[in-house]
């Protein structure tokens, strides 16, 4: 049995806080106990793992008034040290084969803890690509400094994507070991629903056969919100018939930046701010295109493989993988560019509910052949084994 410790900022709602989810529902239980171990909120995901009989532990690291969430995750551990060394007294307890950390706050924190409990393998993992330090604090970019010259202290580092090693690579990261490992999706629980097709309309009261454009990304600088508005105001002049849906966390009315967006005349009473929801898979299979307009930072964007298996075709900017991604099933457009996010959303729309159809069914059976979430955990079992020195 290897005893894997699982050390995550938070586990709210996002891309890495679900993959790690997915991951332990379909690990070997067997040859694998899991530990999670959060340094600050839970969240759903918890809850979530817990159902798994996967035990989730909280440090508490305190909490300040930094404005990112990796910068304020950071300024949290460095004002509680305690939090540092009750993770120390639990690896002491527990003396797990491998400390695998997600993010990079708990990629420091992770490090450090594993080098004072003894604990013999280290394991960070890496996410973005391209990140434009501009859009952040100031601190944020000395975590980056700092994350890659420790870099070459774990025994392994995991990239979610070839686009991710290689912005890490470039900006100084120096592993022993890289190994990439795509996000997996559960084809099973993301896929075509007609079911959803008609209720996320009713409830958003809308017509069966109107046309819903989706983006699905937490509010932040790297998801460009303000692109995604401006295109849609542009197809509006072209389409009156599109709506848009918009769901994640600060998606909301609340959000002043987007509630004076959408208050143009081609947008009013046509987009729909769903904020943070449960019922992603429900809300993916409804679209009849799904978009992710990054500006910068994606290192494999988990809600595009997602809207892939529910049979959506999507259009997405070139950056990170997301091109890789979607292949010939979308469409590909650059970044901060709404003319051309609103041009390939009037190219699908003008290919009719058939024509999105071959798409669709192409980018579900792509996913299932190179992005499956059972492939990804053989992956992760296959590391931990080396890592462990089982095979």
């Amino acid at each position: 049995m290897i005893t894997v410790v699982h050390l995550i900022p938070g586990l709210e709602i996002g891309g890495a806080e679900i993959m790690l989810w997915k991951l332990l529902s379909r690990m070997d239980s067997g040859r694998f106990h899991n530990i999670v171990v959060c340094m600050l909120d839970e969240g759903l995901i918890a809850e979530r793992i817990r159902g798994l009989g996967i035990p989730v532990h909280n440090l508490g690291v305190q909490r300040n008034y930094a404005s990112s969430v990796a910068g304020r995750s950071l300024a949290r551990f460095l004002k509680s040290p305690i939090a540092i060394w009750r993770f120390v007294v639990l690896l002491r307890r527990i003396k797990p084969d491998i400390v695998q950390t997600w993010l990079p706050p708990a990629d420091l924190m992770g490090l450090l803890a594993a080098k004072l409990a003894r604990v013999p393998n280290t394991v960070w993992s890496v996410h973005a690509s391209n990140l434009d330090l501009k859009q952040y604090p100031r601190h944020y970019s000395w975590l980056r400094q700092a994350w890659a010259r420790l870099s070459d202290k774990p025994q392994a580092l995991i990239a979610v994507s070839e686009a991710a090693r290689a912005f890490h690579t470039e900006i100084g990261f120096r592993a022993r070991e890289w190994v990439v490992i795509p996000n997996g999706i559960d084809t099973d629980q993301f896929v075509p629903d007609a079911s959803a097709y008609s209720s996320v309309r009713e409830e958003l009261g809308l017509e069966r056969g109107v046309p819903l454009i989706g983006l699905i990304a937490r509010f932040d600088p790297m998801k460009d919100h303000r692109g995604f508005l401006q295109a849609a105001a542009l197809l509006g002049q072209q389409c009156p018939e599109p709506h848009f849906l918009m769901a994640g966390r600060g998606v909301s009315c609340n959000n002043p930046a987007l509630k004076e967006l959408i208050e143009i005349p081609t947008l009013r009473d046509r987009v729909h701010l769903l904020d943070q929801r449960t019922d992603i898979p429900r809300l993916t299979a409804a679209l009849d295109i799904a978009t992710s307009s990054s500006s910068f930072g994606e290192g494999f964007g988990l809600v595009i493989a997602e809207a892939m298996a529910c049979a959506v075709p999507c259009v997405v900017t070139d950056i990170g993988t997301s091109a890789e991604i979607v292949g010939d099933t979308g469409r590909i457009v650059p970044p901060r560019d709404p003319p051309a996010l609103a041009s390939a959303w009037h190219d699908l729309l003008e290919l009719g509910p058939n024509g999105r159809y071959e798409l669709g069914t192409r980018a579900r059976a792509r996913v299932k052949e190179f992005y499956s979430l059972d492939r990804a955990v053989r992956q992760y079992e296959a590391l931990y084994d080396r890592q462990a020195g089982t095979k």
